[in-house]
């Protein structure tokens, strides 16, 4: 039931990211003929990209709780599919890698540094505890398997 729930939250955090770049799509496609329109295109890109950098922040969030349900498949699971318990924790550290690097292409867009000092730090303090998480149960995995 959690494991569905989680995946049911990913794959709807796939279609937001979608949207969310195609909003970034449109708003550089915004007239910049006057300076009014400059300004309207600009303040356009910015919002839609800080929107874009916080759906794989949500992805990172969301994956991450993939660890305690892994962990607990690796201590009480069937041994016979402890080698799947590794394979999911290698699925879900790749996600949050990569979910990580489209937060970071996001950020070096934005002007708004307060906000990207925020998120970047939000980043790497889930992707510390991703590698930890991942780590302690890989140590699991490997004494399972001998």
């Amino acid at each position: 039931m959690k494991a569905q729930k989680l995946n049911d939250e990913l794959l709807a955090l796939v279609d937001e990211d979608t949207a969310a770049f195609n909003k970034v799509m449109d708003a550089f496609g915004l007239p910049k003929g006057s300076d009014e329109e400059k300004k309207a295109r600009s303040a356009a890109i910015e919002s839609a990209t800080k929107y874009a950098a916080e759906i794989p922040l949500k992805v990172m969030e969301t994956a991450s709780k993939s660890y305690e349900l892994l962990a607990e498949m690796a201590e009480k699971g069937n041994p016979n599919s402890i080698s799947d318990v590794g394979v999911g924790a290698g699925a879900t550290r790749a996600c949050i890698d990569g979910a990580a690097l489209n937060v970071r292409i996001n950020l070096g867009q934005l002007k708004d540094e307060k906000f990207k000092s925020a998120l970047a730090e939000k980043v790497r303090a889930i992707g510390a505890d991703s590698e930890l998480e991942f780590k302690k149960i890989s140590k699991v995995v490997e004494g399972k398997i001998g």
